[in-house]
């Protein structure tokens, strides 16, 4: 991960202001949505995309778990709730 050597205080309701520069950069607007996510001691913001967290597919019509999906992937994940199993001891599972 590249340094900016941008430091900000955080402000005593938690606020960070993020430089013009990187929001001009990113294309992060006024109103956008930033998703924050951690990795070990790192906290990671992203400009959160409306695509399908599977195929990329635009405009997703389902959230799971924070997760965007679209109609085709989620009707492929439903049908592994239905397929058999078959673990490395012969032993059939019906999930």
């Amino acid at each position: 991960m590249k340094s900016t050597g941008v430091v900000r205080k955080i402000d005593e309701l938690g606020r960070i202001v993020l430089p013009s520069e990187l929001r001009r950069v990113f294309g992060i607007r006024e109103g956008d949505e930033l998703e924050i996510s951690v990795n070990g001691e790192q906290v990671i913001l992203q400009k959160r995309q409306d695509v399908c967290v599977f195929d990329s597919a635009e405009n997703p019509a389902y959230e799971f778990k924070g997760r965007r999906v679209c109609e085709r992937c989620a009707a492929e994940l439903s049908e592994l709730s239905t397929v058999e199993v078959r673990l490395p001891d012969d032993t059939t599972v019906a999930r």
